[in-house]
């Protein structure tokens, strides 16, 4: 990595919506990279605080983990305000037309890499939470920014529409548990963890069935 490596957290609060329901959340947007350039993770309910934390580095994406209108809300004006584009898994296009009709964005594909700071931001898909989830991967650094496919204490939610149970088990058993145990993961709500934590209990997500 040509400098150091920094992830930057900012805390938004907002509304999700989906099947006609609207929950009050707190949602993480993560800054990650140097003291140049940066991606965005997510862009939730305020642009202010994340350009804020940004702090004038060159956007290199505004990446959607999601499609949920909660991670996604400010996406096409950061893009604007930061010059940088909007990089979402075309599985969640649907959800996309829900909060942004009409509004364009650049495809994420599985095993897409984003280059930042001198080293490489891996893309996996993880459907579950919804068609076109995805995690950002950074292996020099050990990290994982898991969007709501991971959390700490179990997987993201199902059941309501565009998710599927054993599509997300299958990714996080799959895609996200085979990294190694001593990768910290971030969420898209609430506090981190690591895959060595979260392991153990596979068996007793799978038998509660969320």
């Amino acid at each position: 990595m040509s400098g150091t490596l920094r992830i930057d957290r900012v805390v938004t609060s907002g509304v999700f919506e989906l099947d006609g329901g609207t929950w009050e959340v707190d949602n993480n947007v993560w800054v990650l990279g140097d003291d140049d350039q940066v991606v965005v993770i997510d862009a939730a309910h305020d642009s202010k605080p994340i350009i804020e934390a940004v702090a004038g580095r060159d956007v290199v994406a505004v990446v959607c983990t999601h499609g949920h209108n909660d991670h996604v809300t400010h996406a096409p004006e950061l893009a604007e305000d930061l010059y940088a584009p909007v990089l979402l898994h075309p599985g969640d296009e649907k959800l996309w037309e829900m909060s942004h009709p009409g509004s364009r964005y650049w495809h994420l594909s599985h095993q897409q890499r984003i280059a930042l700071a001198g080293t490489e931001v891996h893309i996996i898909h993880t459907p579950g939470h919804s068609p076109g989830s995805i995690c950002l991967y950074v292996p020099e650094a050990e990290t994982l920014f898991s969007g709501d496919t991971l959390f700490s204490g179990g997987p993201g939610a199902t059941g309501r529409s565009f998710s599927d149970f054993p599509t997300i088990i299958d990714s996080v058993r799959e895609r996200i548990l085979t990294l190694p145990e001593d990768t910290r993961v971030f969420p898209g709500h609430g506090d981190n963890t690591t895959v060595a934590t979260e392991a153990p209990h596979l068996s007793d997500w799978i038998a509660r069935g969320f």
